[in-house]
């Protein structure tokens, strides 16, 4: 539960700073001096305001998932279930129908030709 709402926060989050992202400067010159120390203070500074939206966040999120989107896909993970449980019973039993019979101690094997 609480992975699936990480996920879907994530995504949300990446939805939100598409704009910001597509707003870009100038190109800066490849070899710039200072391009890493910028780099590493914008980081910081988007690490500070995720970890300040944190707790509410996810707590919207949590809530959002588990009213509008966990009903509507619990039936598939169910069905997906059923499907999977299905499937190995046909393969155990196929392979247990093209199997010998299996012996429960060594004298109780049949001869071998």
């Amino acid at each position: 539960m609480h992975m699936n709402a990480a996920v879907f926060g994530v995504i949300l989050l990446m939805q939100a700073c598409g704009p910001l992202l597509a707003q870009t400067l100038a190109p800066l010159q490849p070899d710039s001096p200072g391009m890493l120390q910028r780099l590493a203070e914008k980081t910081r500074e988007v690490k500070a305001k995720v970890q300040d939206l944190g707790e509410p966040v996810l707590g919207y999120i949590g809530a959002y998932y588990e009213d509008h989107i966990q009903p509507v896909t619990e039936i598939y993970f169910e069905w997906a279930a059923n499907v999977k449980s299905f499937v190995w019973e046909k393969i155990q039993t196929t392979i247990d129908n093209y199997m010998p019979l299996r012996a429960t101690n060594p004298t109780d094997q049949p001869p071998q030709n």
